[in-house]
């Protein structure tokens, strides 16, 4: 028993008139894991009430965080009361670490402090189908570090927080969850172009994902090379192309244009080209026999 005493009250640092003992260290660190442990387990408690509430998902991140930041630091001051240093103490290292911190690890920095900007400017919310750098996909974090984004072709990528704020970040849904489209088509020339017109948008507003408001519109919009060329514009919803479906609602638009149009004879235009020989004496044209044989032409004499 004596022995243990004697190891528990052994000063480590003989601060006066408090030295730092054994026992002491001891219970500070006991303090720093137990508050870490609670402080984990008191963010997600809350973190499951504020979801209960129909609050964003953004705003309880926010909220988790600052609640846990806010219990860590009063670990923290309780680990450095039992050990009877004063925070005054820590001034002066304090103000070398901020020094030292801010040459060695100035990217670290600008991206913490960029997601507090991103969580309370809130260009960028959990759940908002974005697009970065030709890549498009939802956000699913936004961490100390990094936002974590889900590609729609499923994978993850993770953007440093400084690139959201210095990029140019489009946000398909930061005001709505509408977004608009197109789809392009093209017929064969003769086609009687109000009637195409008609049946491209019977086949945009017969496919389920489209919204009604804003409508649909089909405009003849030029005359290409081979084909007179239709555009409909239409609105679905951006939380369903997040997920790519996208792609799946003009796919089942083409293939009702592709039924609609057969129905009615009218074809849709592929690449053409006209030859003209021009010569100043009559061809005569020959079929040679055989399959893989090409008609063969010679000018009559």
């Amino acid at each position: 028993m004596q022995d243990f005493e004697s190891v528990w009250n052994f000063e480590l640092i003989p601060l006066s008139p408090d030295p730092i003992t054994v026992g002491a260290l001891v219970l500070v660190l006991l303090v720093l894991v137990i508050g870490y442990g609670l402080s984990k387990l008191l963010e997600k408690v809350v973190s499951r009430r504020l979801q209960k509430t129909g609050m964003r998902p953004d705003a309880v991140q926010t909220m988790q965080r600052i609640l846990f930041y806010i219990l860590i630091a009063c670990v923290v001051l309780t680990g450095l009361s039992l050990l009877h240093i004063p925070v005054t103490a820590f001034h002066f290292l304090t103000g070398a670490i901020a020094i030292g911190v801010g040459f060695g690890a100035q990217n670290i920095i600008n991206n913490f402090i960029s997601g507090w900007i991103l969580m309370t400017e809130r260009p960028v919310r959990i759940d908002d189908f974005i697009e970065v750098d030709d890549h498009q996909g939802t956000v699913e974090r936004i961490g100390n570090r990094s936002t974590r984004i889900r590609r729609v072709d499923g994978v993850r990528m993770l953007v440093p927080n400084s690139a959201m704020l210095e990029r140019i970040v489009v946000n398909w849904t930061l005001v709505d969850i509408n977004i608009r489209t197109t789809i392009t088509i093209g017929v064969a020339y003769g086609s009687p172009t109000r009637r195409v017109a008609e049946l491209f948008l019977q086949a945009v507003k017969e496919e389920p994902d489209v919204l009604a408001e804003p409508p649909a519109q089909v405009f003849f919009i030029d005359y290409g090379d081979s084909a007179l060329i239709f555009q409909a514009y239409f609105w679905t919803n951006a939380g369903a192309a997040g997920q790519g479906a996208l792609r799946l609602i003009c796919s089942n638009i083409r293939h009702r244009i592709a039924e609609l149009f057969e129905r009615e004879g009218i074809v849709i235009a592929f690449p053409q080209r006209d030859v003209h020989l021009d010569t100043l004496k009559p061809l005569q044209v020959e079929v040679l026999a055989g399959e893989q044989s090409a008609p063969a032409i010679k000018e009559k004499n």
